[in-house]
């Protein structure tokens, strides 16, 4: 039985790396089903609207998606979905959106530090749990008058004790040691309070697994400085994603960080951690590396990880080797010339697991 799986090819860079990781996949041997899901420009052109309903409902169909990025112009304002009960959801970003409508609460970062391109951070290990329905990108904002403008930072018992659970079960599930609370408790003391109440709440029930908590700026320091000191991090929407683009810079590069957005009913939706990078597109020079991974992510979720390991495995050999490496690490390869050579590097692993076992 073929798995389907939705794919958004996103803007900018979106579809050359969506070519590339497709071509990843589906050298696994698995029997992929790829249903196209307009969302973005293709929302628009097809529906009038860039996350139309018919694209929410089958994704909520299929439960397995891979995006691409999306351009999010700023300064343009909200988008805004009516849903087939006369209710209308409001966000501050399509990413927010697609997020939301689809109920995703986290947004797990799993960055990785690569010998030969990682330099000093060569054993960066950082799992970085994002929650992705709150703080400050919930779009609660407003001007006072021309002269100033407020935001509101949201948090929620449920949402904190949510990612928090997350947490310790994705620790428990990958073998991990530790969970880290990043926060700043001392000056935003009710939101990012509550938010360190309720990891705390979800600590004591986890005694297994040992946990702390460091201030965002600390935490900040400490990645650059010493980060053996972190594991698995949980944090609230804007810090999450600070906090893995800085893991990703100092392993290298914004393209190989790779994401998932993870909902409670088994569904994800796996993406790269960068931007769409307009600039670059068309030119086939963009590193897949980042959504290639997340592809991993995706097999991992539904079982395969067997497979997931072999992707990840080969990834990481060839760009040891600085074999087939993009500009932005320093090679000339093109985007398919990388996925080319990890779809035969993996190729080779599977010939000689076959070759082994007769």
């Amino acid at each position: 039985m073929s798995i389907q799986v939705g794919v958004i090819r996103g803007n900018g860079i979106g579809p050359e790396i969506t070519e590339a990781t497709i071509h990843v996949l589906e050298a696994t041997g698995l029997d992929f089903q790829w249903v196209p899901v307009a969302i973005g420009d293709d929302g628009m052109e097809q529906y009038g609207h860039p996350l139309p309903q018919e694209a929410v409902k089958t994704l909520k169909e299929v439960k397995l998606a891979i995006k691409a990025p999306l351009l999010v112009d700023k300064f343009k304002g909200r988008v805004y979905c009516e849903h087939e009960d006369g209710t209308v959801g409001i966000y501050p970003s399509l990413n927010n959106a697609i997020r939301r409508e689809l109920e995703l609460y986290v947004c797990p970062r799993p960055i990785r530090g690569i010998p030969g391109i990682s330099g000093n951070y060569e054993k960066l290990d950082v799992h970085i749990m994002r929650e992705i329905t709150e703080d400050v990108y919930s779009g609660i904002e407003h001007m006072i008058g021309d002269e100033a403008a407020e935001c509101i930072k949201l948090t929620t018992k449920k949402a904190a004790l949510r990612v928090a659970e997350y947490a310790f079960d994705y620790a428990r599930r990958n073998h991990r040691s530790r969970v880290t609370c990043v926060h700043k408790a001392n000056a935003v003391s009710m939101a990012d309070g509550l938010f360190l109440k309720c990891f705390r709440q979800v600590a004591a029930k986890n005694p297994d697994i040992p946990s702390d908590d460091f201030m965002i700026d600390a935490s900040a320091y400490y990645l650059a400085k010493n980060p053996e000191k972190f594991d698995v991090i949980v944090a609230s929407n804007q810090y999450g994603d600070i906090l893995s683009d800085l893991a990703a810079g100092l392993v290298g590069s914004l393209g190989l960080a790779p994401g998932a957005n993870v909902g409670e009913d088994g569904m994800i939706v796996v993406e790269a951690s960068h931007g769409a990078a307009p600039d670059i597109a068309g030119k086939g020079i963009a590193n897949p590396i980042a959504l290639i991974l997340s592809g991993a992510l995706l097999l991992r979720h539904i079982g395969e990880e067997e497979k997931a390991r072999l992707v990840e495995e080969s990834t990481v050999e060839l760009l040891s080797e600085h074999r087939a490496l993009t500009p932005d690490l320093g090679g000339t390869a093109s985007t398919m010339d990388v996925a080319r050579a990890i779809a035969e590097r993996m190729g080779e692993k599977m010939e000689k697991q076959r070759r082994g076992g007769e």
